[in-house]
Formats: structure tokens, sequence, C-alpha cells
């Protein structure tokens, strides 16, 4: 895609995020990406601060979760979504995130991030999936978040 076609790509998602009505939904419970899996780990909660997040400003997700049996490490693989549009993908070693080895029960994962002050508004689903050292999928859930515009003044 050359940069006049992505110009108007994003000049179409910024024009037409400001047209959608917004809700008040702020974040949700997370849900599996498969009901029908029953994943090693358990994804119980997730905090995110600020909520609802704030474009150009930082941004924590902790996530509690309890694995079924100890882990020695994995990664993490992240994509996040707006209005059903992949718009960002990363991928972190899983003991950047938590301690590591992680004993069986309950333990925390934590990223942070601050968001360019470009980053448009609106509802938003991360999908997040933990895998072992031998590539198998520990579980895999999706977080719907909105994200709202910073204040100018904020960013200077």
């Amino acid at each position: 895609m050359d940069g006049k076609s992505l110009c108007w790509v994003l000049l179409v998602v910024v024009v037409s995020s400001s047209l959608i009505p917004s809700t008040n939904a702020v974040a949700s419970e997370p849900t599996y990406c498969d009901s029908e899996t029953s994943y090693p780990v358990k994804v119980k909660s997730v905090d995110i601060d600020p909520s609802p997040v704030v474009s150009g400003a930082p941004a924590t997700f902790k996530i509690s979760a309890i694995a079924d049996e100890a882990l020695s490490g994995g990664k993490l693989s992240i994509d996040v979504f707006f209005y059903g549009v992949r718009v960002h993908t990363e991928s972190h070693d899983l003991c950047t995130k938590t301690t590591c080895p992680i004993e069986q029960g309950s333990f925390v994962l934590t990223h942070s991030q601050s968001l360019p002050g470009f980053t448009p508004p609106g509802l938003y689903k991360l999908k997040m999936k933990m895998i072992d050292a031998d590539d198998n999928q520990l579980t895999c859930v999706n977080i719907s978040f909105k994200i709202v515009r910073g204040s100018l003044i904020d960013q200077i």
C-alpha cells in the first residue's frame, strides 16, 4: 500500500470513528476465544488503568489468572482490533510480564504501554493468547475496552 492510500485509510478510520455512537461500556469481563475449550490457564479478571484508556497516555493491563500446573516460560501474543479491523499486533516473552517460573495457582500478568496521541477514540478488542515453551496454547481471551481522546494540554 503506498503512502497516499495509507493516508486515505487512516483518514476514513478517524472520521468514521467520530461518526459511530459511543456507548458507556468501558471494559468488559474477559471472554474465552473458544468457550468449548478447557484452557490450562484460567483468566479470572482484567484491571485496566486508567479506564477508559486515554490516547496519548500510558495504560496498564493487569490480568489475574490461575495456572493448572507450573509453567517455565512461554510467550504472549496480542492482537488489537478497532471495530473488527486488526490495527496492532505484538508478542512478548511471558517472563517479562510476570515472574518465572510460574507456580501452579494464582499469578498476575502486567503490561504497560503508552498509546500515541493520534489513537482514535472508540471501542477496541484485545485478543491475548498465552503459549508455552512447547508452542501449546495455554489460554486465549478477548478483552473489550474503550479509548477516549486525551486533552491536548496533557500532551504538552
